[in-house]
């Protein structure tokens, strides 16, 4: 391994790429060496086997005999890891046991902590203090904003090929987004039931998605189960407020009879590592769908309408990330103003699809808009929110004035008619779903809708697009490194 530390993220790798990498790079491919990559999950080899494909299959380390929780190398597997020339590992927090095989490494051998890449959205652990939480591959996001990295690093190292990398960065970009578009709002108003989980895994799938999971009895395999919490999660079922009971394949869960006798509770078992599935490109989104449909089958969720929107998904066309807000329009905002799409120039836009009668997650998608901008003092003038409503049925300008009002008057509030805002959201790449509530009442509803936030740049193009959970802390320093 080169003198650059082993879990500085992948951003600072790239700085220094020039002078400590290239040689290596000119050395492997002018000598026509193999480029040899290990990659310690599946998850993360699927999507590496993607950038790869063509080029022959990265090596993965980590099978199913055993979890990533508790691998320690073999003899041969340790010769494999001082072989290669890219080792990518998730972090200490996942494969524990194999840290001290890692800080043995010599200096042949790039080493990748992929949970310290810098862009991620990495979450503390709810169990472990003082630790993150590694499962970051769930919500598929996070591997669109590491895709562009993992690209590059493969191109500055085995440069003759960079095209082909490219080509291959972009038919993972558009399965990914595939995912996205399914399960943006797939989620979200899902009220037919609540779930609990015995191992603490879907934390990432669960802030992406909006999906509410009650309580867990565990945060890993290696941590055992105490008495306290298998009497709060029988409580939990034998009271009826959980319907369902997510485990994982593979990990162990000795009480899961203890749990479960006498009661009629779902259980669904998920499949985050894609165990007994085969390693290669579909692996991640044969992993994807099946923790998916076990999820919507186990909370008695209407799974004809989650094939509907799973088919829309794979039927819409695919346009890549740098085709977001293009095109133009005319809207009202909530002074009855125009707004188009030059209208929207000169600042850093932040625009944000929601609705005036949002219960809950457009109010703290917005709070967090202003108080990251709250962070970032007399800067935060070089940014722009706009609040586009999905719903002009009901939200019309003097709604939108009212509402405007009792957020933040820096705020601009954005509505139109039906057709152009279906134009607009189709132009953000934004979906949103009207779910009708039983009533009487026709006005009575909700609307199920993407809820990131997309950001452009001061000549209207797209930079960047954060998932619903990201802290205000988080997204003041993303805006700020645009301007220092």
């Amino acid at each position: 391994m080169s003198n650059i530390d082993k879990h500085v993220p992948i951003a600072l790798i790239l700085l220094l790429i020039t002078a400590w990498i290239w040689p290596l790079a000119s050395t492997a491919t002018e000598t026509e060496d193999e480029f040899r990559v290990v990659v310690t999950i599946k998850p993360l080899h699927s999507i590496l086997s993607g950038l790869m494909l063509g080029l022959g299959e990265p090596e993965l380390l980590i099978d199913d005999a055993q979890l990533p929780h508790q691998f320690i190398p073999s003899p041969e597997q340790w010769q494999r890891m001082q072989q290669a020339d890219l080792l990518f590992w998730v972090g200490p927090e996942l494969e524990s046991s194999l840290a001290e095989s890692v800080e043995q490494m010599d200096k042949s051998t790039e080493i990748i902590e992929l949970l310290s890449h810098s862009g991620l959205k990495v979450l503390p652990s709810r169990h472990q203090k003082q630790q993150r939480d590694p499962h970051f591959w769930l919500d598929n996001r996070n591997l669109m904003i590491m895709l562009d990295d993992l690209t590059l690093l493969l191109q500055q190292m085995d440069t003759k090929r960079t095209h082909i990398y490219e080509r291959n960065r972009q038919t993972v970009l558009a399965r990914l987004a595939r995912i996205d578009r399914e399960y943006e709002y797939g989620y979200r108003g899902m009220k037919a039931g609540l779930g609990i989980q015995y191992h603490d895994t879907l934390q990432y799938f669960e802030q992406a998605y909006a999906l509410k999971v009650l309580d867990h009895l565990s945060g890993s395999p290696t941590q055992p189960a105490d008495a306290k919490g298998l009497l709060r999660m029988r409580e939990r079922i034998t009271s009826g407020e959980a319907v369902c009971l997510l485990s994982e394949r593979g990990f162990p869960n000795k009480h899961l009879a203890l749990l479960t006798e006498e009661s009629d509770i779902n259980h669904g078992i998920l499949n985050s590592f894609g165990i007994g599935l085969s390693p290669g490109p579909d692996l991640y989104f044969e992993l994807m769908a099946h923790n998916t449909d076990e999820i919507k089958r186990c909370l008695n969720a209407d799974m004809v309408q989650a094939g509907k929107a799973r088919s829309a998904a794979q039927q819409d066309k695919l346009v890549a990330a740098e085709g977001i807000g293009k095109g133009t329009f005319l809207l009202t905002d909530h002074l009855g103003r125009l707004v188009t799409d030059e209208t929207m120039l000169g600042k850093f836009a932040i625009v944000y699809f929601g609705y005036t009668y949002c219960p809950d997650i457009c109010p703290t998608s917005l709070q967090i808009v202003f108080q990251a901008l709250n962070e970032l003092g007399d800067n935060a003038a070089r940014f722009q929110p706009y609040f586009i409503t999905i719903d002009p049925q009901r939200d019309s300008v003097a709604v939108m004035k009212k509402y405007v009002e009792y957020y933040d008057e820096r705020l601009i509030g954005v509505t139109g008619s039906e057709a152009m805002i279906e134009r607009v959201a189709a132009q953000f790449k934004a979906r949103f779903e009207r779910v009708d509530e039983a009533s009487d009442d026709p006005d009575l509803y909700l609307m199920d809708h993407t809820a990131s936030l997309y950001l452009l740049d001061p000549s209207g193009r797209f930079i960047n697009k954060f998932a619903h959970g990201i802290s205000p802390l988080e997204l003041a320093a993303k805006l700020n490194e645009l301007i220092e």
